[in-house]
């Protein structure tokens, strides 16, 4: 499978020449959207509840920190809970992260994972990823954006990186907005201007294991994820001295040369090395005790609302 990197001109405020250039070949994307309307969707009528946490904007949404801790939130108010993830091979990292932290149900297909948790009598199933897929009915419909990235270009793909236009989200339920910034008024205007009753959260990575990494030494570090800029921003929020950056593309498969690589580099520059838990999840197997990762949990500004409003759907 060709590995691919967002390319950089997709998250500029403002498109590009190239942007418009692409238009055209957003044509037949429109087209499969304004047909999935129509398509019948499976009514859930038995439990469990289908929850959907997923995004119009391609990669670095944090869907799948916010599902884990959604699952923690529902488990602890004693309901059986699980998660589903269709199964890709590129996406073994994000299983893995999910199979670590949730009870998971991973099959190629999303129904079948889903008679398999009905089957299991779960209460509520939370579906990482799928809002496109409308063979599933979901109870709650969730999108997540990241507040510094948004929406990008606001062109759909290849243009951009929108799977959907952002007038489509008069469709969903509630929207996540997740990362480090204080200041969301702008971004919850913007979106209230195309669905005025959805209810927004805000929420913002905090590291769990700051304690484990020393403010005094130098650090390279590296990731494949969708948006490896708010990994590196929140290092640098927590005073960690980062020297050096090595991105590649979101669900990158390394092999043991990628990494020998990377600790040659660290070695030259005297630095630590720090990545992602969902990248480690995917080298554990090799020689990597030189490499640490950081921990995040996704926290919940007015965690109680969401709890009220989460009750209402079950």
């Amino acid at each position: 499978m060709i590995e691919f990197k967002k390319p950089k001109f997709w998250d500029l405020k403002k498109p590009t020449f190239l942007a418009y250039l692409l238009l055209p070949l957003t044509i037949p994307l429109i087209i499969n959207n304004f047909f999935l309307r129509f398509k019948e969707n499976i009514k859930n009528t038995n439990k469990p509840k289908t929850f959907c946490i997923g995004n119009i904007y391609i990669g670095g949404t944090a869907k799948t920190p916010l599902t884990i801790k959604i699952y923690k939130i529902l488990d602890n108010l004693d309901f059986k809970t699980a998660t589903i993830k269709k199964f890709y091979k590129n996406h073994i990292d994000e299983q893995a992260l999910l199979k670590k932290h949730t009870k998971l149900y991973c099959f190629k297909s999303r129904n079948k994972a889903l008679a398999k948790a009905t089957n299991d009598q779960m209460d509520i199933v939370i579906f990482d990823d799928g809002l496109q897929d409308r063979s599933i009915n979901y109870d709650l419909k969730l999108v997540c954006f990241n507040n510094e990235k948004f929406i990008g270009n606001g062109f759909l793909i290849p243009a951009g990186p929108l799977r959907e236009k952002i007038e489509n989200i008069k469709k969903y339920d509630a929207i996540f907005i997740n990362g480090n910034i204080n200041d969301n008024s702008n971004l919850k205007l913007l979106i209230k201007k195309y669905n005025r009753d959805i209810t927004i959260f805000e929420t913002f990575y905090e590291p769990t294991n700051l304690n484990e990494f020393n403010t005094k030494e130098r650090y390279l570090i590296f990731s494949g994820i969708g948006n490896p800029g708010s990994f590196k921003k929140t290092l640098i929020n927590s005073n960690l001295n980062v020297i050096k950056e090595i991105t590649f593309p979101d669900h990158y498969k390394y092999n043991e040369h990628d990494i020998e690589n990377i600790k040659l580099c660290a070695k030259k520059l005297k630095a630590k090395i720090i990545t992602t838990e969902k990248d480690y999840m995917k080298i554990k197997s090799m020689k990597n005790n030189e490499i640490q990762f950081l921990k995040i949990d996704i926290n919940i500004k007015n965690e109680d609302k969401l709890i009220y409003y989460l009750k209402k759907y079950i």
